[in-house]
């Protein structure tokens, strides 16, 4: 993104509304890089260029001799993906020398998504100093947000109106979830911005989405597969007896719920003999499936498949479908290790925001160490250009 030239000439400038000077990274700081991080990306002043945070000097420019190692260079880039800031901002986190000192360089691009938060809360940078953004500087951040380049989830669906979004829902159950609470309590933000920073409105009012998926009245009229399809089967396959069914709508959060109170009751639970000690152990761990629901909602393709995600229960296992294989950086070959990327940015948002989603990039490592754990064999991921299938099997 910048070269040591540029760095350099920003340096000589001092520090400034695209320069960040901190001699450490410990977790007393850690807040007010994520803050820094934020307001780069938002780039009030529209500068156009990106930010850097420099880690390992001190506010006079002089070396703190601070050792940038493997260790901090991973933190920091961490920080990106940690789902605090949102939506994610685009950074790269590199050691360079300046001046003869090793330092961790943390170089931010404005974002075309703006604005961006930490927390419920949109950082702004002004001079050197960073703040909470006003009402009217909100109002510009939308203003410059470049519509035609955000991702398909919070594009406009043709043919819908504002009406058919659920606004007191999104006002007393999303609301105050995503946004800080003295935010909300100032009250000078039109109800149209609200949408239009949670991107659950396009510019013309238009819902996109995100936002019919997430507090829509009937999100199935415009997105034909936003349903999950549950199905018990009596034996080992399709064509078998079905015990119990449900076809589950509604919004993510509705359907998420829903799905996971569907699994838990039929979780069976048995008892487990081990010497002296005697405990109940479940066939299926609730945690890893309520996970592998989540993954399967949040990464299908919502614009090129009418198909629902299938839940299918047999005697011998469990089979989750998704419609939608690996996006992005995501690969067949890689998909499973560690690497991330996002179909939907913005209803990943929205999920943190809802509290369906805890950390994003650990959901596949979780689910294998909850079976691990619980003594079921290791899950099954089968990964196909157009879907994903996760197959899992109770404990013996």
């Amino acid at each position: 993104m910048l070269n040591d030239q540029e760095i350099e000439e920003l340096f000589i400038a001092g520090e400034s509304d695209r320069l960040e000077l901190t001699e450490s990274a410990g977790k007393h700081v850690t807040d007010k890089l994520r803050e820094v991080i934020c307001a780069f990306a938002n780039d009030l002043a529209g500068h156009g260029k990106p930010g850097v945070v420099v880690v390992g000097m001190r506010d006079d420019g002089s070396c703190a001799n601070l050792a940038i190692d493997d260790v901090l260079l991973k933190r920091l880039a961490g920080l990106r993906d940690e789902g605090k800031i949102l939506p994610f901002p685009v950074m790269t986190v590199e050691k360079r020398t300046l001046r003869g000192c090793e330092v961790a360089a943390v170089i931010v691009a404005p974002s075309d998504n703006s604005p961006v938060k930490v927390d419920g809360r949109i950082w702004v940078r002004v001079g050197p100093t960073c703040r909470s953004a006003s009402a009217p500087e909100e109002h510009r951040l939308l203003e410059k947000r470049r519509w035609g380049v955000l991702p398909p989830d919070a594009q406009p669906v043709h043919g819908a109106e504002r009406n058919e979004l659920d606004l007191r829902r999104f006002q007393i159950e999303y609301l105050p979830s995503a946004v800080a609470a003295d935010v909300i309590a100032e009250n000078e933000r039109p109800l149209e911005d609200q949408l239009k920073a949670q991107r659950f409105v396009f510019r013309d009012g238009t819902p996109t989405r995100t936002g019919l998926l997430v507090v829509g009245i009937e999100p199935r009229r415009w997105i034909p597969g936003a349903y999950i399809q549950f199905r018990r089967v009596a034996g080992r396959d399709l064509t078998d007896d079905t015990i119990d069914q449900e076809e589950i709508g509604g919004t993510i959060l509705d359907q998420v719920r829903r799905a996971e109170e569907i699994l838990e009751v039929n979780i069976r639970e048995r008892l487990v003999i081990g010497g002296a000690r005697h405990e109940l152990r479940p066939d299926y761990p609730a945690k890893a499936l309520q996970q592998v629901v989540r993954n399967a909602v949040l990464h299908r393709t919502y614009d090129a498949s009418n198909a629902p995600v299938y839940i299918t229960w047999y005697e011998d296992r469990l089979e989750i479908q998704s419609p939608g294989g690996p996006y992005g950086n995501v690969t067949v070959d890689n998909f499973g290790t560690g690497v991330t990327d996002y179909r939907n940015p913005t209803l990943a948002n929205a999920m943190k925001d809802l509290g369906l989603v805890e950390r994003f990039g650990i959901g596949i490592g979780l689910i294998r160490r909850l079976f691990k754990e619980n003594g079921n064999p290791a899950p099954d991921f089968n990964i196909q250009p157009q879907n994903v299938l996760v197959t899992l099997r109770p404990r013996p």
